[in-house]
């Protein structure tokens, strides 16, 4: 990178506009983690197989989020390229883009959990008690389900043009709501019955509903892009073909990424119901941890793609790089995190003593993943991608992933037997493993390019 290049990055405004945008997302994504961990500290306080079965079914949702989220990142890559060119028209054909494939997947997961729920827990469990559990909660939480693939095209349509804080603020509310309605139908407050698990999905369905209906109130004010129903397919065959070629790599990646993660659960929960509990646990801790990282992620994407739009390659390429940087910062500033809760974390959750044994390693082991994960969250997720570079994402999951760490987490877990800890390391081999690449691809530079068409 040149002097020059150097020279046009103005260190304070870099810093302000990062933290204008990834705070309100990062607490955005604390919030909405904070949800996950909420269910399993109250329903931990009923009974481990309903903690477990819950965060077993939860699994479900995470898999349809990975087809959401190649649906609006994809919307999100493109949208902040045309919204650094202020391209309002584009970016409202866009939104239209997002909400067609986003409600039609949401739907087919909905319908999955409401005519199929036993064939869904089957997959990550062959205990018939959390099956049942699980199946109970599925019924009512696929409501949410459909509602919320709709308002995350909201949501990521107010991010792109710079609406972020009221994205947290809707989030936020929502969830607010969706802890203290947990609290009620979990626990029977206020002279309901103890719902336990069906508790827990009443509840996340109810704050699926206000915040779509928030998303639409607060999208009809001055200086928000709000869907034309009379011109939802109206999007034109080259902005279609620039959709879908952000989309298809992503939806590639976000599938590798969301049923591999899928299946370590899945392996993990056939090693025993202490095993399962134990990572139930890991896996919500590790989600609130992310928030960070996930926040600096999505705010590098539409900072980067703003100067890329805009025609700016040069400062978007400097801007790139020092998020590079800082992502390493992030990424030991949260070992150093999950190393010092990790006794905290063991005693606030009501485990058997063996499942707290394997709580304690699995802390140990993730907060070492936890520098891979930063890193490659900020570079893949947020600079590679805010440029239109999101191939590599799906090569570096098909390769990591799927070719290492689950062929040898299973070989271990149902061949050669391996304790649980050693199984579970192995299902972190891929974040830190491909660090290397992960530079390698960076420093080609194939994400500096601007993707905005004149007549999109």
């Amino acid at each position: 990178m040149s002097a020059k290049t150097q020279e046009a990055i103005d260190t304070k405004a870099f810093y302000n506009r990062l933290l204008t945008i990834a705070a309100p997302i990062a607490f955005q994504n604390l919030m909405l983690a904070m949800v996950a961990a909420c269910d399993a500290l109250m329903l931990g306080r009923i009974a481990q197989d309903q903690m477990t079965a819950v965060s077993l079914a939860t699994q479900i949702q995470f898999v349809q989020n990975m087809f959401v989220f190649a649906v609006t990142a994809a919307g999100s890559i493109l949208g902040a390229q045309y919204w650094g060119k202020r391209d309002i028209r584009t970016i409202r054909k866009i939104f239209h883009l997002m909400l067609v494939f986003s409600g039609f997947l949401s739907f087919l997961f909905f319908l999955a959990c409401e005519l199929i729920p036993g064939f869904l827990m089957s997959i990550f469990t062959n205990d018939a008690a959390l099956m049942i559990i699980g199946s109970g909660y599925l019924r009512i939480a696929g409501w949410s389900y459909l509602l919320s693939g709709i308002s995350q095209c909201y949501l990521a349509t107010m991010k792109v043009t710079d609406h972020v804080l009221p994205t947290a603020w809707i989030s936020s509310s929502a969830v607010v709501l969706n802890i203290i309605l947990n609290a009620i139908f979990i626990f029977g407050l206020l002279g309901l019955p103890a719902m336990e698990s069906k508790g827990a999905a009443l509840a996340t369905t109810i704050a699926r509903v206000i915040e779509l209906a928030l998303c639409l109130i607060i999208s009809s004010g001055k200086d928000y892009i709000r869907p034309q129903l009379s011109k939802l397919f109206s999007w034109g065959r080259q902005l279609l073909i620039d959709f879908w070629k952000q989309c298809l790599p992503l939806l590639g990646g976000s599938l590798l990424w969301g049923v591999g993660f899928t299946s370590y659960t899945a392996i993990i929960g056939h090693m025993g119901v202490d095993a399962a509990a134990a990572n139930s646990v890991s896996a919500v801790v590790r989600d609130l941890v992310c928030c960070a990282c996930n926040g600096i992620g999505s705010a590098a994407g539409i900072m980067v793609g703003n100067e890329l739009g805009a025609g700016k390659l040069e400062q978007g390429k400097a801007v790139g790089i020092k998020l590079m940087r800082l992502s390493y910062g992030i990424g030991f500033a949260s070992t150093a995190f999950v190393l010092a809760i990790t006794p905290l974390i063991v005693r606030m959750v009501v485990l058997t003593d063996t499942a707290r044994s394997y709580l304690t390693g699995m802390m140990c082991i993730m907060a070492f993943y936890m520098i891979g994960r930063c890193v490659n969250t900020v570079t893949i997720n947020g600079v590679l991608d805010g440029g239109g570079d999101t191939i590599f994402d799906m090569y570096s999951l098909a390769v990591c992933m799927w070719g290492i760490s689950i062929p040898v987490a299973m070989l271990g877990a149902f061949i050669f037997h391996w304790p649980v800890l050693l199984v579970y390391a192995c299902t972190c081999l891929d974040e830190v493993g491909k660090i290397p690449w992960v530079m390698i691809r960076f420093h080609k530079y194939k994400w500096v390019q601007n993707l905005t068409k004149e007549d999109a």
